[in-house]
């Protein structure tokens, strides 16, 4: 089946999910963390879907696999800063457990579809992204 926008991908899908968490969570922080941690936490929770977004609309499925490698980087960065707000005491435990999980689950869809690419691609082929 022919996947006709980025949208329609499940992994897209839940990392856009994740990002709204991230939104809804740091609403709650200090004015002081605007610059901060807010920044930082929203950037890069938010690059996981737009990475995603972006390798999609590539012309290539490896720029796709490029972009999704990239997407995995910013899925740590946004469980590593949703840790550090745990324990600067703006995360609830509860919360960052359950950021976690979301993180665990969307690594597991972005290596799926990794995976399918690769064994799609064949060794030394370029295979356009509208032909996964």
């Amino acid at each position: 089946m022919k996947v006709k926008s980025f949208e329609n991908l499940t992994v897209w899908q839940e990392a856009h999910k994740l990002t709204l968490e991230v939104y809804k969570l740091t609403a709650k922080f200090p004015g002081s963390e605007k610059y901060g941690v807010v920044s930082q936490l929203r950037r890069c929770s938010s690059s996981v879907p737009a990475n995603i977004a972006e390798g999609f609309g590539q012309a290539t499925t490896r720029e796709l696999l490029r972009c999704l490698q990239i997407a995995r980087g910013e899925l740590e960065e946004t469980r590593y800063f949703v840790l550090l707000s745990r324990d600067l005491g703006y995360v609830a435990t509860q919360d960052c457990e359950n950021v976690g999980r979301h993180c665990d689950s969307i690594g597991r869809l972005i290596n799926a579809l990794g995976s399918s690419l690769k064994r799609r691609l064949g060794p030394g082929l370029e295979s356009p992204v509208t032909n996964h």
